[in-house]
């Protein structure tokens, strides 16, 4: 969030007339009020949050889907990565690459602690790099599809299996530019 600051800041500073040295504190506070910029953060924070509410409950929406592998819809099933590209394009509007490893490479590496709800969590299940991803939820917790002869579920990253095979943690950039489309469970 500290990062969406902090572009929306040199983004808005930049259309704004030139302002001499840096204010104090109290001057950046005001001088935001007065451009309105306030608002906008508070409004984009409001759009960050509602947008990743909204891709934690779609995902949830899809619990017992049985994977599939290259599956990318509720009607065919889900393989890891399928699940995770359709909840982002259906609820955001992103559309992500295909692949575990392709949607690392494409997104914002963030520590383990600084995990939100609708960040990416990656595992290494098949003695590489990135190959599972699942949807952080929240509490420790993650969506995922599995696995042939599983379904969609959640899971807690704290059990010995995932913990052992955490690979890391990824946040996707443009969340909140990005314009929904209407979701289909």
């Amino acid at each position: 969030m500290i990062r969406w600051l902090c572009i929306f800041l040199l983004v808005a500073s930049a259309g704004a007339q030139a302002v001499p040295a840096a204010p104090a504190d109290d001057e950046l506070q005001h001088f935001m009020a007065e451009q309105g910029l306030l608002t906008k953060l508070e409004q984009m924070g409001q759009t960050v949050t509602d947008r990743t509410s909204d891709l934690v409950v779609t995902a949830m929406g899809f619990l017992g889907v049985p994977y599939r592998r290259g599956g990318n819809s509720a009607e065919t099933g889900f393989d890891c990565s399928g699940f995770v590209r359709a909840m982002y394009q259906t609820t955001i509007g992103l559309v992500l690459p295909r692949r575990a490893n392709e949607q690392a490479a494409a997104t914002q590496k963030i520590d383990k602690q600084d995990l939100q709800p609708g960040d990416l969590v990656f595992f290494n299940t098949m003695r590489h790099a990135f190959s599972h991803v699942g949807i952080y939820v929240g509490d420790g917790k993650f969506i995922h599809s599995p696995k042939p002869g599983a379904q969609v579920r959640v899971e807690d990253m704290g059990q010995s299996y995932w913990r052992r095979r955490f690979d890391g943690a990824r946040r996707v950039l443009g969340l909140a530019t990005a314009e929904p489309q209407p979701a289909q469970p």
